[in-house]
């Protein structure tokens, strides 16, 4: 048992339930899923920060805790080791080799930079929550980065939660210091290396790399005086008000990646436009992230459980 906790630490998630690739069946285990403990505290987790985030600006003032200050620390160190590890000189553009050697050195320190993070009578948890940070930064063989590893940290941010290094008051401080900060290193991770989109749809698919700061970034702007849905197309109000908010940071990063007219690179956003509130843009994208990505077999094969997020059937 975890000290102070009802939780019971396993060895760590490699050596728990996961979803063998040649063995499973689609149908029934994607079922197990939807019904897993772990998809429940998961979605839980995601609505709770959602709502915590709403009508909020990025610059609003808000709590940050020593465990948040600690979070903000190792991204800042996953940042460093980026300017410490150039890319290489290769023959294809994409998919840079550096990625690789990037990669060894957090596969090496991951438990350490986990143990930096959480209280020493929490300590036998970090093998478990650092297989999650591992997971969130992409994939070392094909160099690629999506939506799937995108939920590894979220899954991750919800484990720290559920041994009580994340508590309720720092709902804000996740998604705008911690969140948001983890897609800057991202967003660096995949400038420097070319990193692929991981199981990208192209131009059917909402972002080629990411979906939770579109429905974080959505309830920042539920109820906005003056912006509404149809303005994150305009160039201007994007330039003038993405520090405020997630979602035209967003928006800003696509324009800077892509060329072209931003109905056929982003058709699915450019559609998002015609909504008429930034409240049903949230609960459409709700359901779309449910339906494209949680409830999508190729995204979450690769979806760990252990002790802290089980795959036994929800109890209440």
């Amino acid at each position: 048992h975890l000290p102070g906790t009802s939780e019971e630490v396993a060895p760590p998630v490699q050596q728990c339930f996961m979803v063998p690739r040649k063995e499973i069946n689609v149908v029934s285990d994607m079922a197990k899923w939807k019904r897993s403990q772990a998809y429940a505290d998961y979605m839980g987790f995601i609505l709770t920060l959602n709502e915590g985030v709403r009508g909020k600006k990025l610059t609003c003032e808000y709590k940050v805790s020593e465990a948040i200050e600690k979070l903000v620390a190792l991204l800042n160190t996953l940042d460093r080791w980026i300017d410490e590890t150039p890319p290489v000189d290769q023959p294809s553009r994409f998919g840079n080799k550096a990625f690789r050697t990037w990669y060894a050195k957090l596969d090496q320190e991951a438990e350490k930079l986990v143990s930096a993070v959480i209280p020493k009578h929490l300590a036998d948890a970090a093998p478990e929550v650092a297989v999650y940070l591992k997971e969130s930064v992409g994939n070392s063989t094909r160099i690629d980065y999506g939506t799937g590893h995108e939920a590894a940290f979220a899954a991750f941010l919800c484990c720290l939660c559920k041994i009580g290094v994340l508590r309720v008051d720092d709902q804000m401080a996740i998604v705008f210091k911690v969140f948001n900060r983890y897609l800057e290193v991202m967003r660096k991770l995949q400038k420097t290396y070319r990193m692929e989109p991981a199981g990208s749809q192209g131009v059917w698919g909402l972002d080629d790399f990411q979906f939770l700061p579109f429905i974080w970034g959505s309830s920042q702007l539920i109820d906005h005086p003056s912006l509404e849905p149809r303005h994150f197309v305009d160039e201007k109000v994007v330039n003038e008000n993405h520090k405020d908010f997630m979602f035209l940071e967003c928006i800003l990063f696509i324009t800077e990646m892509k060329t072209g007219p931003f109905a056929e690179h982003s058709n699915q956003l450019w559609n998002i436009s015609a909504v008429p509130s930034w409240s049903k843009v949230n609960q459409g994208l709700i359901r779309m992230y449910k339906a494209e990505c949680l409830e999508k077999f190729p995204v979450i094969q690769h979806f760990k459980f252990g002790s802290l997020l089980p795959i036994q059937p929800v109890t209440s």
